[in-house]
């Protein structure tokens, strides 16, 4: 009779060879998610790109894919921008994306900030005074007409459009950078 030779595996030997990195399934979940990424960011223009440190081979490969329109080839210029996403910083590139949707939480913030003070401007013309204290280029004489006409518009049930130029006014007094996205994307919500 020959013998039997039965491998045995130490505890020892199992520990080693266990894998402890993300599995197949959860490497696949992270890639299909950077290129969902670079989908949102082709639709991005260059004014918002060029707001991200990006390597020159990904921006290249970015401008590609906006001029590709057959689906495969589409389709695979995704998973070469989702690979080359792979050794970027990608926190910059979905805060970006993020505020651009309008959820960043500082955008929130901002923009209800911002909502509180056309209210109160609203209520009373003090707060113009306290505008000009904070920013002496204001156009007060610019801002007490847009307040008078916004509380016309509001008597005669017109639709809103002084009320939506002080919410306009008051955002470039926060961000003077705000006026050149208004082409983009208009922050302020439908009144």
């Amino acid at each position: 009779m020959i013998p039997v030779e039965t491998h045995s595996t130490s505890l020892a030997d199992e520990e080693t060879s266990e894998y402890d990195g993300p599995s197949k399934s959860q490497l696949k979940r992270d890639m299909n998610a950077l290129q969902a990424m670079g989908g949102e960011l082709i639709s991005l223009s260059a004014e918002r790109l060029s707001k991200l440190n990006l390597p020159d081979k990904l921006r290249t490969a970015l401008a590609d894919a906006k001029r590709i329109t057959q689906n495969g080839a589409k389709r695979r210029q995704l998973q070469y921008i989702g690979r080359l996403m792979r050794d970027v910083d990608v926190e910059p590139i979905r805060e970006l994306l993020m505020e651009n949707k309008g959820i960043s939480v500082a955008a929130k913030a901002q923009q209800q900030k911002l909502e509180r003070l056309r209210t109160r401007l609203m209520e009373t013309e003090d707060v113009i005074g306290e505008l000009a204290r904070e920013h002496p280029g204001l156009d007060i004489q610019h801002l007490r007409q847009l307040r008078r006409n916004a509380i016309k518009e509001a008597a005669q049930s017109k639709p809103p459009r002084a009320y939506r130029e002080i919410f306009r006014v008051l955002r470039e007094l926060e961000d003077p950078s705000a006026n050149n996205d208004d082409d983009e994307r208009d922050d302020e919500p439908n009144d």
